[in-house]
Parts: C-alpha cells; sequence; structure tokens
C-alpha cells in the first residue's frame, strides 16, 4: 500500500502545469505520470464524446503516437465502451480473450494483454476512461485496482476541464470568422447578519461581468508581444500561489479550484487567438479582451449551466492578464483589503475572496443559514444579507463600516459613527473572557455540555483552545460544496481522519451529506429543481445516490477507528428511513471488515430531527435510534412554512412560536424515556433566553459555532436549572406569541 499513499500526493497536480504547454500537453504529462506510478507499459485517456456517444482516445503513452484521435468506441464497445457504459472498472489479465475486447490493426496493442480500465466520473456525468495495459507477465492486482480508482477521482475534474477546453476549441474554429466586438454621501442600511465581525474599508463591487465590462471601457498604452508573454508567466504564478494559499489554509479545500483558470492559460487556441490579433496589429490588453469575448460568448451561450458559470473564469482571467501587462500604467480595481459588495456568492468565491485577503462582504441575496454563510464564519469573514440592489452602484470610492454582528451596513460613516464602533470594541475586549472554565455548569451545579459545529478543518485549531466537550455537529457537506466534483473515499477519509486527530478522546458526530434546500452541488445538476427545500435533499439525496452514501460512509467508518465516533442522518422522517440508511452503514462496516481494513464497526447511530413527521413518531424513533440531534433552523422552517432563507416571510420564521417550543420538549420527553442522548444544534442554542428553555424541558447538550462558547458558558454559570424548568413549564401551556416573548424576555419594552 506504500505506493498508494504516495498517490494521494498527486491531488495538488501544481507541478503538472509547469511543463504544460497547453491542454493536449498537459494530458500527455498525466498519462506519462500515472504509467510511470503505476508502472504500466501503456496508459491512454478517452474522452466520452456525449453527441456521438462514443470514446475518442486523446492521450497515450506507450501505443503508436498517431493513434490519438483516431482510434473511436461506441459507448459499450471494446473493453473501455464497456467500463464507461456499465461505470465499473474492468480489470483481465488477458485482454485478448476478454468478450468485449476490440482490435485495433498497427497500433501494437496486442503485446500488451493485461488490462485494467477505470471510468472517470465528474458531477456524476461520464467524463471518459482511463486505461492502462502492461504485458501479460505482469497482470493487476486489486492494490492497482484501488490505486487506479484513487487517481482517477483526484483527475476526474482537471481531465473534464481539459475535456471542456479541447471542445470547445472545436467549436471556436468554426466560428472563428464571426466579430464579436462591433457617491460621498453618508448613509446608513439595515440587512441581516451572515458572520459575525466588524470591519471598515474601501468597497469592491463584484456584480456580474462589472470588471471585464470596465476592462472594455478602458484606453491602454501600446504594449508588445514580449509583455504579453511576461504578462501571462505572471498571471500563472499569481493563481498558482492563490491555489496554494487555499491548500495550506484550508486543508479539506484543496480541490483546485483555479484548475480552469490554469487550464485556459495553457490553452493553444485561446492564447494563439490573443497572438493573431496581436499580429494583425491589435494592442495586446485589447487582443486579450477580443479573445476572451469570444470564449465568453461561447460559454454563455451553451444550454449547460455549469459551461455556462466558466464565462465567470474567463471574465477573472482576462482581468489578471490585462493588468499584469499594463502594470504600473494603470491600477485595476482589486478585492484585497477590501469590502465586497456582490450579488450572491457560492462556496469557491468565498474561499477564493478570502485567500485574496478581503475584509468582509454584502451579499444582495441569501440567506443569512445559507452553506456560503456557514463557510464564512469558519473563514472569519464578517457578512451581512442587504435587499437593497442599489449597493452594487455606490460610488466606487466609497468607504463602508459594517455592523456584522447587528447588521447594520454605514456608507461613508460620519466621525461619530466610527467613534461608537471604535468604543464598542474597546468594551468587547473588556468583556470577553481570556480562558474559559473547564467544564459548564449552571449556577446549581447541573452539567451541561458544550459542543462544537464544524464546518472546515481549520475551526478545530480553534476549540483546542476553548473548553469544547466534543464536536456535536460536523457538516460532512463543506467537503462536497466547495468541490467542483465529488470527492472520493479515500479524499473523505484524509479530511475525516485529520478532523477526529485533532479532537483525540472527544466525542465526534458527523452528519451524512446535507445538500440540497440552500445547499446546491454546482456539479450535479439533480440537485437544481424547483422548490428544492422539499426535494431531493439530505438523507433522501443519499439513499437515492447509495454509491456515493456508501463511499462517505465508509470514509467516516475508516476514520473514526479507535475514536468516540457518532453518525447522524439529516431530514429523517420514517422509520424506514432511518432503517434503510443504518443498514447502509451495516453493509460498510461489514465490508471493511471482510476486507480487514481498520475501521469503527460500532459506532453510534443517532439522527437530526427537523421534520414535523417525525414529531408525530419520536417515541418509535427513540426505539430504533442511539441519539436524537434536534436541528432548530430546519425544524421551524418546516413546521411554519416559512423559508429561512426568504427574506419576505422572514417574520413568520418565529424560534417560539408555541408550536416548536412543544415540538422540543417532546423531542427531549421521548429521548428521556428512552434513556438516549439528546441534543441541540441550530440557532436556538446561541440565545440566552432560548438556553434557558432548552434547560428547563430537559436538554443537557448544546452544539453550535466555537465563536459563541466563551460567552453560553457565561450564560448558562449565572441560571438556576430549577427556574429554568419552572420557566419552560409555564411557557409551553401558552399559546400566544405575544405571551411567550413576554416570559422569555420580560424586560423588553412592550411597542
Amino acid at each position: 500500500m506504500e505506493h498508494i499513499r504516495l498517490l494521494l500526493d498527486i491531488g495538488e497536480l501544481n507541478w503538472v502545469f509547469k511543463d504544460s504547454a497547453d491542454s493536449e500537453t498537459l494530458l500527455q504529462n498525466i498519462v506519462t505520470m500515472v504509467a510511470r506510478h503505476m508502472k504500466a507499459d501503456v496508459c491512454s485517456i478517452y474522452f466520452f464524446d456525449e453527441k456521438n456517444q462514443e470514446l475518442v482516445l486523446r492521450a497515450n503513452v506507450g501505443l503508436k503516437t498517431d493513434s490519438i484521435g483516431k482510434i473511436k468506441m461506441k459507448l459499450g464497445e471494446g473493453i473501455a465502451g464497456a467500463c464507461l457504459k456499465n461505470i465499473e472498472p474492468i480489470c483481465t489479465a488477458n485482454s485478448l480473450v476478454h468478450p468485449d475486447f476490440k482490435l485495433f490493426p498497427g497500433i501494437n496493442e496486442e503485446l500488451y494483454k493485461a488490462f485494467l480500465a477505470e471510468p472517470i466520473i465528474s458531477k456524476a456525468s461520464r467524463v471518459g476512461v482511463l486505461v492502462l495495459q502492461r504485458k501479460e507477465a505482469n497482470p493487476f492486482s486489486e492494490d492497482d485496482m484501488l490505486a487506479l480508482r484513487i487517481i482517477t477521482s483526484q483527475l476526474a475534474a482537471l481531465i473534464e476541464n481539459a475535456k471542456l477546453l479541447t471542445s470547445m476549441n472545436s467549436y471556436i474554429k468554426q466560428i472563428a470568422a464571426i466579430d464579436w466586438e462591433s457617491q460621498s454621501e453618508s448613509k446608513f442600511i439595515k440587512g441581516k447578519p451572515a458572520s459575525r465581525g466588524y470591519v471598515y474599508a474601501k468597497i469592491a463591487v463584484i456584480e456580474d461581468s462589472k470588471a471585464f465590462d470596465d476592462l472594455e471601457k478602458m484606453s491602454f498604452e501600446k504594449c508588445t508581444l514580449g509583455d504579453f508573454t511576461r504578462a501571462l508567466q505572471s498571471t500563472e504564478k499569481q493563481i498558482e500561489l492563490l491555489q496554494k494559499k487555499v491548500e495550506k489554509n484550508l486543508t479539506d479545500a484543496a480541490s483546485m479550484i483555479f484548475t480552469s483558470h490554469l487550464l485556459i492559460l495553457k490553452d493553444k487556441t485561446f492564447i494563439n487567438g490573443i497572438i493573431g490579433e496581436i499580429n494583425k496589429g491589435k494592442n495586446p490588453p485589447d487582443a486579450v479582451i477580443t479573445t476572451s469575448k469570444k470564449y465568453i460568448h461561447i460559454f454563455l451561450a451553451n444550454p449547460n449551466e455549469y459551461i455556462r458559470e466558466k464565462a465567470k473564469d474567463i471574465e477573472d482571467l482576462a482581468v489578471r492578464i490585462v493588468a499584469n501587462l499594463v502594470r504600473d500604467d494603470i491600477k485595476l480595481p482589486g478585492v484585497k483589503n477590501r469590502i465586497v459588495i456582490a450579488r450572491e456568492f457560492y462556496p469557491s468565491d468565498v474561499l477564493r475572496l478570502s485567500s485574496e485577503q478581503i475584509k468582509g462582504a454584502v451579499l444582495i441575496s441569501g440567506g443569512v443559514t445559507s452553506h456560503v454563510s456557514v463557510l464564512a464564519r469558519s473563514l472569519s469573514m464578517p457578512i451581512i444579507i442587504a435587499n437593497d440592489p442599489a449597493l452594487l452602484n455606490i460610488n466606487r470610492n466609497a468607504k463602508i463600516l459594517l455592523d456584522a454582528e447587528i447588521g447594520n451596513i454605514y456608507i461613508n460613516p460620519k466621525r461619530d459613527i466610527l467613534k461608537e464602533f471604535a468604543d464598542r470594541l474597546k468594551r468587547k475586549a473588556k468583556n470577553t473572557p481570556a480562558v474559559m472554565m473547564p467544564v459548564t455548569k449552571t449556577k446549581n451545579g447541573l452539567r451541561i455540555q458544550l459542543m462544537a459545529n464544524v464546518n472546515l478543518l481549520k475551526d478545530v485549531d480553534t476549540l483546542k483552545e476553548l473548553a469544547c466537550d466534543g464536536i456535536g455537529l460536523y457538516r460532512s457537506e463543506f467537503p462536497f460544496l466547495i468541490r467542483s466534483n465529488f470527492p472520493s473515499e479515500e479524499e473523505q477519509f484524509f479530511v475525516y481522519r485529520k478532523l477526529i486527530e485533532g479532537m483525540p478522546g472527544k466525542e465526534i458526530t458527523f452528519r451524512t451529506l446535507d445538500v440540497g434546500g440552500d445547499k446546491i452541488l454546482s456539479y450535479f445538476q439533480k440537485t437544481k429543481k424547483d422548490n428544492p427545500v422539499l426535494g431531493l435533499r439530505s438523507i433522501r439525496f443519499s439513499l437515492a445516490n447509495r454509491g456515493i452514501f456508501a463511499e462517505q460512509i465508509r470514509a467516516i467508518l475508516r476514520a473514526g477507528y479507535k475514536a468516540n465516533l457518532r453518525i447522524m442522518f439529516p431530514m429523517i422522517s420514517s422509520l424506514e428511513e432511518f432503517i434503510a440508511a443504518k443498514e447502509v452503514v451495516g453493509q460498510c462496516a461489514a465490508d471493511l471488515k471482510n476486507k480487514g481494513i481498520p475501521h469503527n464497526g460500532a459506532p453510534q447511530i443517532g439522527m437530526m430531527v427537523e421534520i414535523p413527521a417525525a414529531i408525530e413518531i419520536i417515541a418509535e424513533l427513540a426505539g430504533i435510534a442511539d441519539f436524537f440531534s434536534i436541528g432548530t433552523n430546519d425544524l421551524i422552517q418546516y413546521m411554519l412554512s416559512a423559508d429561512r432563507s426568504n427574506e419576505e416571510v422572514a417574520e413568520y420564521y418565529l424560534p417560539h412560536h408555541p408550536a416548536v417550543l412543544r415540538a422540543i420538549k417532546k423531542v427531549a420527553r421521548a429521548a428521556q424515556s428512552a434513556k438516549i442522548d439528546v441534543s441541540v444544534c441550530g440557532d436556538m442554542a446561541n440565545s440566552a433566553a432560548y438556553i434557558k428553555f432548552l434547560i428547563g424541558v430537559g436538554i443537557r447538550k448544546l452544539s453550535m459555532n466555537a465563536e459563541y462558547l466563551g460567552e453560553n458558558q457565561k450564560i448558562i454559570a449565572v441560571l438556576d436549572s430549577k427556574e429554568c424548568r419552572q420557566m419552560a413549564k409555564e411557557i409551553v401551556c401558552l399559546s400566544r406569541v405575544d405571551d411567550i416573548e413576554k416570559k422569555l424576555w420580560p424586560d423588553k419594552p412592550i411597542n
């Protein structure tokens, strides 16, 4: 298994780009690298042509070089075609006698009988096949099959981007003849805090193609072809540095989010297109803009949403190249040390902008509890959601103050506002406890466990300095959300193991993949549906995609070897769902045991309580689950039919609605009767009034973001559990929201 561990290091692949003049050379370097690692005589990459439903050889080492582009097979034809059709690897010691073997005379393939084919899948779609061949005396083993599966999963996104550029270049040649050219006033805006913090800085507006549009309006000093070449080199170094920063700071985000940028820089058609315009007499910056516009139009015209999104990569790349071309002659707007204003973010945008050192952000749309907001909290990036499109048009020289603690935005704030802001920071620093007590208890000595919600491995570093009892919720979807393809079992295992090693001996609860709703996988079209909150999400997605589910469970079980491991299923609505999901865990554990792979064979298995249907059968569920975790955010949303990301129904999203509070008490009582563990992991665990109620109904474990641990420990320390119990008893008897408000916040002024 030593060479397999070595192969895991190729995930970064930065060095591959250095010797690649274009996407074809990149593919050739990949097959050469894989052949060397796998000690194979032949290595080939086949692309799948969806339109013609056939495989085409695009890169090869070991066979005759003139076979590239000429060898074609229909889906299902030949061993490679059968491999991709069934999406299953094929391994044979003698390919000549395999029923699917297809001979291509003249390329010497018959000399290499040992044959191993692995499908290349990205975004749940067929990309192609990676094939290895050896002479008959050296057949492939099970270790070889595992190693190739790891390599293929790591290369899938990279190969898909190369395939995309190859197909686009063909289209570009067909349409080459087409001509594609032809505030200083102070103001206050109220928004909603999405990620806490204070920041004061200049702005940078990112609105659709705004940066690229601004580029088109500029006039530039005369540059040379040599200047363009140097600008390309500088741009490549900048992007590689950005990628390395992401990988250094966010190990679980090392998914090559700048892959397409690097591939475009290496693309012969793109670069030659620019050089061609320069040779015609066009100034290099204008040549970059002209050629980029062609690509942008092509991408935007494609019906595939994923490809349309690539237009943003071209825009970003064009701005970077031109900025490096003109150097000191002009300063293009950047984002470093600025507050970014944008209509929306994708998770990859958050990572990219974090690596470019922005100070904070204002988003015009998006839910306060969306995955982007959660990710920003892990990166300590203050964000406010403000439903005011006019922000996109504010003066580019404006400075704004974000108070993301309460959601206030001050545009060009006056001196008294800045002084108040500075004074508030001083008071907060003075009142913040330097350290937490080792354990959390109420005033009368009742032990309360404070657990942490974790999104990224980076979060664990913070927890080491706090009195945290464990991880009550690891949101395992983040390695999925921030990538451009599904992470393999090995990649998940790597992340999960680091998480567990970071909290030795502590209880770790993994929530299985929770996608859908506001957590969309950009590379998986099936999660993009109308009304996604009620669609194929969470455990429904996992049970409908059991191959993906099983890979995640195996990775969790392997990572949890000799650890205090708990597995939790989200959005359970029936006994059958829970049992079906639990059976997958059992099957995966049995499979790992049969293969002799170290793993945790007896994790605690529980569920999120967040669906009204589960409340009605909670006693029966308590009989088969090892623990409950009440996800109050979704529970409120589903119980009150109020989309938590929809500003128009925000007034209906009430955690203190009597139906919600009674449901929580019912779950707590069912757990107590069945003698199983019950916790709360939603935002209700971050409010003093709600904490008092939760302790009153019997909740003894709260899970929250690390930033709340210290202040919540202080809140709990002054509570008396008997008083909490009496207050909760009185509240659940109330039927009106305003009466409940008076009980929870007795000092709040009455309007």
